[in-house]
């Protein structure tokens, strides 16, 4: 096989809510591969991880010297290869024709690309490979036509679905060598933005749970009725939903605590709403917590609780499965692959606050024994699905069927 040096961009990092990536570059690593770390910023971010802090040492950013050293880097390629910077140009304008964003931010992609494309050649890179089909996709799309080198995408949704159409979703898809779809619906939306020649381009791999973080015996049942709820606190995620279910749980006398365990721009909502309830006593926010203190919260939870109205695959299901946690979501995107009605959870319509009270309801009826195997098949089902090291092994054939010249004939393989 010839030897490949991968690099891997993107938009921040390390980030508190990107722990996911750090895994799969760690599980590259641990399996021989050579992985350079680029994002446009994350330098100065709020971190909570060890971990986080030491890829943040391994990782270069692109505007850390700001704008003026992106500049240069252009300039660099246009006195070094005019004729492939003239030809990022007209990409970059063809890009913002229909873009939700104008001319000048795909002109400073491309200044970014040209930053990127001077340190892939210097440090001997073969393939670049991005997460998420926003910006950084643009800048990787850019980079590659600037260096000769081939990209790759990890695509996550939701945010990228929404607005396929204003971000190019389906250029960026039709000049990658191969796109990783985190579960069978993100694959469905892939094939939306593309045509039929392009699917076999489009491969499952998914997010996988670090061993570290399952290598553990088995739990016992949490007594306590304690739900936990881990994720931004955003618009995505519904928290004001769970609140409003708590609300009901609590004026029908039931017993229960919620955790509500992060930290975003909703915060001053969801406490406004926890305040209008009376619901201190029950409602607690963590704010930002480490991938071990998110551990320890699951172990002390009676189940996971979500509210989604709009996900990919959400790393922290798999992270409550393998705890043998049992899991109460809505029924959307990619989460029905994983969690299974009535076997290793509960699943309830997105948006009804009624339903998911009902499920809280069920949860904390159940008996201990159930709980227990229900957390038992929600383990084995996550491990048989998102074992880490298994899906980067997927990423490491991908990658190396692309050095070997197949990079437009990569069957389509889940």
């Amino acid at each position: 096989m010839n030897a490949i040096r991968v690099a891997y961009l993107i938009n921040q990092y390390p980030k508190v809510s990107h722990s996911f990536i750090r895994r799969e570059i760690l599980a590259l690593e641990r399996q021989g591969m050579n992985v350079q770390r680029i994002a446009m910023r994350g330098w100065d971010g709020d971190l909570v991880d060890a971990e986080d802090f030491t890829e943040r040492e391994r990782t270069r950013y692109v505007l850390q010297k700001g704008l003026g050293g992106v500049l240069r880097a252009m300039f660099s390629i246009a006195t070094s290869t005019p004729s492939r910077l003239w030809h990022g140009l007209r990409q970059a304008w063809r890009m913002s024709k229909r873009a939700d964003r104008s001319l000048p931010y795909h002109l400073i992609y491309l200044a970014e690309a040209c930053q990127v494309a001077l340190w892939l050649k210097r440090e001997g890179a073969t393939h670049l490979h991005a997460h998420f089909g926003t910006n950084s996709a643009e800048v990787a799309m850019l980079a590659s036509g600037l260096s000769g080198i081939p990209y790759s995408l990890t695509i996550h949704g939701s945010e990228e679905f929404d607005k396929a159409e204003f971000i190019g979703l389906g250029e960026k898809l039709r000049r990658a060598t191969f796109v990783a779809a985190v579960s069978s619906f993100c694959r469905s939306q892939l094939y939306r933005s593309v045509a039929y020649q392009h699917w076999a381009k489009m491969h499952i791999v998914h997010c996988g749970v670090d061993p570290d973080f399952y290598r553990i015996g088995a739990t016992q049942v949490v007594e306590r009725p304690r739900f936990v709820c881990v994720g931004r606190l955003c618009e995505q995620k519904g928290q004001q939903i769970l609140i409003e279910a708590a609300a009901k749980l609590a004026a029908k006398g039931i017993d229960f605590e919620l955790v509500l365990a992060g930290d975003g721009e909703m915060r001053p909502e969801v406490e406004a709403l926890i305040a209008k309830h009376d619901l201190a006593a029950q409602v607690r926010i963590t704010g930002w917590i480490s991938s071990e203190e998110v551990r320890q919260e699951l172990l002390a939870a009676r189940a996971l609780v979500m509210a989604s109205f709009a996900e990919g695959l959400p790393v922290v299901i798999m992270e409550a499965m393998s705890v043998q946690r049992p899991v109460l979501t809505t029924w959307i995107a990619g989460i029905p692959e994983l969690v299974i009605e009535g076997e290793n959870g509960w699943l309830y319509p997105p948006g009804s606050v009624d339903e998911l009270a009902l499920a809280m309801e069920r949860c904390l009826n159940t008996p201990a024994d159930e709980l227990a195997r229900m957390g038992s098949r929600a383990r084995t089902r996550v491990l048989a699905r998102h074992d880490i090291d298994r899906e980067a092994a997927k990423l490491i054939a991908l990658f190396y069927q692309v050095a070997e010249g197949d990079r437009w004939l990569l069957g389509g393989k889940s």
